[in-house]
């Protein structure tokens, strides 16, 4: 088969479309005929030689994709060969096939074109795991996503406001901010400006934040964080080491909370798909989560996608498409 590699760490010039051994579906496993990879800020990172995958993951790039399945591994039930299916991965979206665990592949959600299918699996493991299985996000409270037009931010949004929460986005530009509110969004706000005395003037501050930026925003987040209310940080695009105010926790008795989904053991991986398949199909299926997709390149121009997702200029999420 064919996958995108990585010939060294470095610019999105360092991916080439090669010839690489056909993967082979073990025990328990499904291989997966790849339609489409979704793109995400974790792939960026790996190829720049940051984030290496874990212990038994393809080597090559890719936390998503669609496709159907080519072949069953020892002891798979509940799927047939032609099941059109998009799958969360640990790598090896970027290839023509990928062997995934049969716990992590979700069924073609009904009215999904099977390419954009490959947009959900990681921005619905990570918003309900996060939002639901982490915070605890409940009917009446208030959300604030950073980022609320990206992929994991126009997800987010939009589950949220299913859930009957409040919702809050910061963008860095109208049209942006626009978008989100045009998904549900009560509010959307300039991250460049005064966000937290706007969101905590107007809204009473957040019970729940979904942080994309890490350190940069660490002490911005807490100080927008209602009582009881709960942080929960899930990138690292602004550093890895910020500053930490003990007493404002204490006093709004709020928690900041860190998470990663790559690296989590295959059955949390497959209890979180399993909790996406029953609560957040049924949104796909009934239009009220819906698909933003910013773009689409062939996998032979992986590079030009990286270069568009690293542009900052991306509303929802980019995919490569065969």
């Amino acid at each position: 088969m064919h996958a995108v590699v990585v010939e060294s760490p470095g610019g999105p010039e360092s991916l080439h479309w090669a010839e690489v051994p056909d993967p082979v579906p073990g025990p328990g496993d499904v291989l997966v005929d790849v339609v489409a990879a979704g793109l995400n800020r974790a792939d960026l990172l790996q190829r720049q030689g940051h984030y290496p995958p874990p212990p038994g993951a393809p080597a090559y790039l890719g936390l998503e994709c669609s496709g159907t399945v080519l072949a069953l591994g020892e002891g798979v039930t509940g799927w047939q060969v032609g099941d059109e299916v998009c799958a969360l991965l640990a790598g090896g979206g970027y290839a023509e096939q990928v062997a995934v665990p049969a716990g992590q592949l979700l069924p073609l959600p009904q009215g999904v074109p099977l390419d954009h299918a490959a947009a959900l699996p990681e921005v619905a493991c990570t918003v309900w795991s996060n939002l639901v299985m982490v915070a605890g996000l409940r009917a009446g409270e208030t959300l604030l996503v950073h980022g609320g037009a990206g992929g994991i931010g126009t997800g987010a949004i939009q589950v949220a406001v299913a859930l009957g929460a409040t919702v809050v986005a910061t963008a860095g530009t109208e049209e942006k901010r626009q978008h989100c509110r045009d998904l549900g969004a009560a509010g959307a706000l300039d991250y460049r400006g005064d966000w937290v005395t706007e969101l905590r003037e107007s809204y009473g501050g957040a019970d729940v934040v979904l942080d994309v930026m890490g350190a940069s925003l660490l002490p911005d987040n807490v100080a927008a964080l209602a009582v009881e209310g709960r942080l929960v940080v899930i990138g690292m695009q602004g550093g890895r080491k910020g500053e930490l105010d003990l007493g404002q926790l204490m006093t709004k008795r709020a928690s900041v909370h860190a998470t990663a989904l790559r690296s989590r053991p295959e059955e949390e991986k497959a209890a979180i798909v399993a909790q996406v398949r029953e609560h957040v199909w049924p949104l796909v299926e009934a239009g009220r989560l819906r698909i933003v997709v910013d773009s689409e390149f062939p996998f032979a121009e992986a590079a030009e996608a990286h270069r568009r997702l690293e542009s900052g200029g991306v509303t929802g999420k980019v995919l490569l498409t065969r």
